[in-house]
């Protein structure tokens, strides 16, 4: 059961290794997990996942594997048919009368005699105190009350006293294959750090102290600056047109750059970049900055990260006066070029689905000027992008 586990896991994408699966079965037998599935679960989730991206694959995988009627025993499992557990009604108790039900013994008595329940019954039951149905005080099955139980087929939770519920994933929005959201952003981001301490020595050095407090005999306190991120970021923001689909999104991944870059820079432009791009949407056309500009005063070592759809009539990035805007001198790709020659490290984060690209021929032709560093944005994507970013 539990290599069937660990190849489970594997084939879901999950890294988990041998030495990990061996520290896994070395804690079993030392009782760690106290012969309780839910035990178990959180056991395995501690010492096979390194990464909470992969929190959700683990759940579904776990869910799969032991279907919510495992323990580390024997395995039980059935099919409950799905009109046995059609809601009905539901049963409201009185306290009085929730104080009188008795908890069967604990999670092993619950799954042997569910075992018993299910070879007995043969049809379907609905209110009760003995079988598997709905509406209750069964200790097995929906929609009923139980002080310990065993929930099967119900869509939530009422009681907060089922045993086992496998089917709550809480870390659902980490799976890697997701769209961002605010908190997921800022963990990919983290990829892009480079630590120093910079700027007045305002924090206490605990080891300097100890060490010059040793050589003088006497209190010795040493301050030191703060860490801080030194990765310099330059960001460019497509903004219009297509982009107001995605606005919710690129909001976020904005907040979240603020957040965790103190060296962050930002502009505007629309479609493609050209000779001049704005810091404030409302005033774009009288308050620009030449793009020129903006390769002068940044030095080489800015990470630069281009965010938009690349979304655009194919004339927009060849043409001069392409733009359609403006009468552009230059076509679009000739600022690619420029940006992608000054700044090594330089990626394009697109908001449209990877496996749209190929059905938008400006796309392919953007990221074939970014030298094929065009990212989704996804969790997994902004990743790669971040490690682009850090060669």
């Amino acid at each position: 059961m539990f290599v069937s586990f660990f190849h489970a896991l594997k084939s879901a994408g999950v890294p988990v290794t041998l030495r990990e699966y061996l520290t896994l079965m070395e804690a079993m037998d030392a009782d760690l997990a106290s012969r309780r599935v839910e035990d178990f679960y959180y056991l395995s989730r501690a010492l096979l996942v390194k990464d909470e991206r992969n929190l959700d694959k683990f759940d579904r995988v776990f869910g799969t594997v032991f279907k919510g009627f495992e323990s580390t025993g024997e395995a039980i499992s059935a099919e409950i048919p799905a009109d046995w557990l059609t809601k009905l009604a539901e049963k409201y108790l009185t306290d009085e009368e929730k104080a009188q039900i008795e908890a069967l013994g604990g999670l092993d008595k619950l799954l042997e005699t569910i075992k018993q329940r299910l070879a007995e019954q043969k049809g379907r039951h609905q209110g009760g105190n003995k079988w598997i149905g709905t509406g209750g005080t069964s200790p097995f099955g929906a929609y009923g009350y139980n002080p310990e139980g065993i929930r099967i087929g119900q869509d939530g939770n009422r009681n907060f006293r089922a045993v086992k519920v496998w089917d709550k994933r809480e870390f659902k929005d980490l799976d890697d294959t997701v769209e961002l959201g605010t908190r997921n952003i800022k963990i990919a981001l983290r990829r892009l750090r480079k630590f120093a301490r910079t700027g007045a020595p305002e924090e206490l050095d605990l080891d300097g102290t100890i060490k010059g407090t040793a050589h003088k005999g006497y209190l010795d306190i040493h301050m030191r600056p703060e860490r801080h991120n030194a990765v310099k970021v330059l960001a460019f923001f497509d903004v219009g047109g297509s982009m107001d689909w995605h606005i919710a999104l690129t909001e976020e991944l904005f907040s979240a750059a603020r957040l965790e870059f103190k060296h962050l820079e930002y502009y505007y432009f629309h479609n493609c970049l050209y000779e001049r791009v704005w810091k404030e949407n409302k005033r774009r056309w009288d308050h620009t900055t030449p793009t020129f500009d903006v390769l002068h005063t940044y030095p080489h070592d800015y990470k630069v990260i281009f965010v938009g759809d690349a979304s655009m009539s194919p004339y927009e990035i060849v043409a001069p006066g392409g733009s359609v805007e403006h009468m552009n001198e230059e076509p679009g790709q000739v600022w690619l070029q420029r940006v992608t020659q000054t700044y090594p490290a330089c990626v394009w984060l697109n908001p449209v689905p990877q496996e749209h690209w190929d059905y938008t021929p400006s796309i392919k032709m953007v990221r074939q000027l970014m030298g094929g560093r065009m990212y989704p944005l996804t969790l997994d994507g902004l990743d790669r992008a971040m490690r682009e970013l850090l060669r």
